[in-house]
């Protein structure tokens, strides 16, 4: 098969890009793509160690007079989220990530690209393979599970890191170094069914609501994005209380740290109250549109009959509770820091709400730099299930990356970033979870920052990244190296 990104710089980055997209790696799914790194290391007899939770560390030796330098580390995860248009056929456990190039970007095809964090590996693997960059003794920190509660990190051992500087290569802007981020945490709020049987003159419908951007839901929180899982909410509000129907399936986003593109509700009702759901539905999309027309100006809500054979709904009562919930969890930005302008300082993300057998799941991703107010936040969504009669189940917290006055990296980051392109770095802290958190309490002492190449709609199928931007970001990493 013809390599798509064959012949563009950098070229030695984009080969090992190329070859990590073809292999399966959602979180929690990353065994596939662990033991493809172990190999990697064993084909070049490079010293490694494969943990418990999938995690990899891969070394190698200075270059010639750099051999008696202390390890520097260099960290990212290998594993990517798993997101996809509702129609496009992609199997994430067995196909590969359908890459294209369009001007300076590379795109997936109708889903999401995985270059956060596949970038950081293909920069790690590029200087593992090369026999030709001046480099200290590297060691390849190479995370699992980071996505969905940064659990590689969480548990991985002290002992096997011996670098005392730490280069995290999970920043999404160019010239901007991160040394600070947020802490996070996760809610799952479960809801019982209480089901009923179908009248015999209802008929399907389904209620799509899309068209959304979506976006990650710690870098892109501040753009005030529309939330499908929440509007779906208002529109279901209302119509419960203009007209008469029920409801037998919410599905809406598809991780709790992306913003939920996409809600579909699937109804009974009567066919003659259609006209009156299609007015309902006219006011709404006027509503949301005009709401959000700047930063999401194509929200649309359609309904269509189905063929699907239904047997049961849920209860009126059931119903009133699942609106209640999407309407009252707490979403979106919900504090701003009064320290750092423009940063946002505590936020949530109502992600994913899912119906299963028995119960409505309703995941949110929560993240603060200011643990109380995480903790804030989690009481409201506990007030609110106590309400309601729901249970809520608390997961993968983690700790804010603080920032340091001191910094060696730091220094040389700046030094190296302003003789190269004639201007100063800007040095910023992050409202989204980065690593640096967990990995600052559990390695005392070590010296970090983070960096990255231009990357744009994260976690979304619009995913993509600037081809020049890796190029500039991967000579300035090797100048790294070499001053370090």
């Amino acid at each position: 098969m013809e390599r798509v990104l064959k012949g563009i710089s950098p070229e030695k980055v984009l080969y090992w890009f190329e070859e990590l997209s073809k292999i399966p790696r959602c979180s929690k799914e990353e065994g596939k793509v662990s033991d493809w790194l172990v190999n990697f290391a064993k084909e070049r007899n490079l010293e490694y160690i494969q943990d418990k939770a999938l995690n990899v560390i891969i070394r190698k030796p200075g270059t010639k007079g750099y051999e008696n330098h202390e390890f520097v580390t260099l960290q990212g995860h290998m594993d990517m989220v798993c997101e996809k248009n509702l129609d496009t056929e992609h199997d994430f456990s067995s196909d590969p990530i359908k890459l294209r190039v369009e001007n300076d970007y590379i795109y997936a095809t109708g889903t999401t690209l995985g270059a956060d964090d596949g970038i950081a590996v293909a920069y790690q693997l590029a200087l593992l393979d090369s026999e030709d960059i001046p480099h200290p003794p590297l060691e390849m920190l190479i995370t699992s599970d980071e996505e969905t509660g940064m659990g590689g990190a969480n548990n991985l051992s002290p002992e096997n890191i011996k670098g005392k500087t730490l280069i995290n290569i999970d920043s999404e802007e160019e010239g901007v170094f991160l040394v600070s981020c947020a802490g996070g945490m996760r809610d799952k709020i479960r809801l019982d069914i209480d089901w009923e049987e179908v009248e015999d003159n209802l008929l399907p419908f389904k209620i799509k609501l899309g068209g959304l951007k979506g976006g990650h839901s710690g870098m892109e929180i501040n753009k005030q994005r529309a939330n499908a899982n929440k509007l779906m909410g208002r529109f279901l509000l209302d119509a419960n209380d203009t007209m008469d129907f029920y409801i037998y399936s919410v599905d809406g986003g598809a991780k709790d740290n992306a913003i939920p593109r996409e809600f579909v509700t699937k109804i009974m009702m009567k066919n003659k109250d259609l006209d009156e759901m299609e007015e309902i539905i006219k006011k709404w999309n006027k509503i949301f549109q005009k709401e959000y027309r700047v930063q999401d100006a194509n929200i649309d809500i359609t309904i269509s009959k189905t063929s699907e054979e239904v047997k049961k709904v849920f209860s009126k009562k059931t119903a009133s509770k699942m609106v209640t919930l999407l309407n009252l969890i707490p979403n979106g930005v919900l504090g701003m820091s009064s320290e750092i302008d423009d940063l946002v300082e505590t936020s949530s993300n109502l992600g994913v709400v899912k119906t299963h057998e028995n119960s409505i799941e309703f995941d949110s991703a929560t993240r603060s730099s200011v643990e109380s107010k995480k903790q804030e936040v989690h009481q409201t969504a506990r007030l609110v299930s106590e309400m309601i009669g729901a249970e809520i189940i608390t997961s993968a917290p983690y700790p804010a990356w603080q920032y340091q006055p001191d910094s060696k990296i730091r220094d040389v980051f700046k030094k190296v970033y302003k003789e190269k392109f004639s201007k100063e770095p800007e040095i910023a802290a992050i409202h989204a979870g980065l690593e640096c958190g967990l990995l600052s309490q559990k390695l005392d002492n070590v010296d970090m920052i983070s960096f990255g190449p231009n990357m744009f709609d994260v976690h979304t199928p619009d995913e993509h990244i600037s081809i020049s931007s890796i190029n500039r970001m991967w000579k300035f990493l090797k100048d790294v190296l070499k001053e370090l």
